[in-house]
């Protein structure tokens, strides 16, 4: 091994209320490669923030910096690194710095909603992309143009993005795999008693298959067509026909496995969807209701109190609006 070769090098963009865990888990595939027994230096790396100062992760902690925004090297790999209240962080100067330093060809990413900041600058239209599950819905329903994937990380040319949390270090021991090979990728995830680093097309949940109470592939096909149809509802006799069963199978199927109907387990997927959209985006209370295929206003208030204990109205009242509806920060 060449141990005299530069080290590749990163830049971490840190968008106040980031994750602290998907940050770290991403920084530490890094240093900890960098204490491979070969003595070589393979990373270096430096924290950047829109004006150089400490800045809030989503639970309070503060991390310091190393600079404001500056000019990097065009060998550099940028990651944008977000969380709660991506869209506020997502300032005009980050957004320009973003796109001036990108013409560059360098390889950028981003890590859990950091994947909103990218497409607010413009840079991953027509990509593949994922992000953190609870984001997901939001950032499709604001970026259509956006192909969301739901896996633990996602590669397009030189562009990359993540899930966050722990989907990081999946994404990053991917990265020094393909910079170093298997040999290292695989001593710094011993060295995290990390024994099976996880694939690129792994789902972020757990899937249904896995689960022991859905196993009968006739509910499995159910609750994907349901999934498949939550801004256009289908109704139980339509769904039932679609699968091959009588409507009362279908119940019975639904009472076995689930213990509910499927009527209620539906209603409990678009309620899912209007809860997520409400909290994570500036959308009206009337648009939800339509994107989540409710015929009335009064109807889906009254099914959303029914579930959660207030009304869809004050879900957004405490300001974390991770997405906006106007596509701007």
């Amino acid at each position: 091994m060449n141990t005299d070769a530069a080290p590749k090098s990163y830049a971490f963009l840190l968008i106040p209320g980031f994750s602290t865990l998907g940050f770290s888990c991403a920084l530490d595939c890094l240093s900890l490669a960098n204490h491979h027994p070969s003595g070589r230096k393979f990373y270096t790396w430096r924290l950047l923030s829109e004006g150089g100062l400490p800045v809030a992760a989503y639970n309070g902690v503060r991390i310091e910096t190393d600079s404001a925004l500056t000019d990097l090297d065009r060998h550099e790999t940028l990651i944008v690194c977000a969380g709660e209240n991506a869209g506020r962080g997502s300032t005009k100067p980050v957004l320009n710095w973003l796109r001036r330093e990108t013409r560059k060809g360098m390889d950028y990413g981003a890590l859990s909603s950091g994947t909103y900041t990218l497409a607010l600058a413009g840079l991953i239209g027509g990509k593949r992309v994922t992000t953190h599950w609870e984001y997901k819905t939001a950032l499709a329903e604001m970026l259509p143009d956006v192909i969301m994937e739901d896996t633990l990380f996602s590669v397009d040319g030189r562009v990359f993005t993540s899930a966050g949390g722990a989907a990081s270090m999946d994404l990053m021991l991917h990265r020094v795999r393909m910079d170093y090979g298997v040999e290292i990728a695989t001593w710094v995830a011993d060295q995290m008693v990390y024994t099976a680093p996880r694939a690129q097309s792994q789902g972020q949940r757990m899937s249904l298959q896995s689960r022991p109470e859905v196993r009968n592939p006739k509910l499995l096909l159910t609750i994907q067509i349901m999934e498949n149809n939550l801004e256009d509802p289908l109704r139980p006799e339509e769904i039932a026909e679609l699968i091959k069963l009588s409507t009362r199978q279908l119940e019975r199927l639904f009472a076995r496995y689930l213990s509910t109907s499927p009527k209620r387990y539906y209603l409990h997927l678009r309620l899912e969807k209007a809860r997520n959209l409400l909290r994570q985006t500036d959308l009206s209370v009337t648009d939800v209701c339509v994107a989540c295929g409710f015929k009335s206003l009064s109807h889906f208030s009254k099914s959303y109190r029914a579930a959660y204990g207030n009304p869809p109205g004050t879900e957004a009242s405490d300001g974390k609006v991770l997405w906006s509806s106007s596509g701007k920060p």
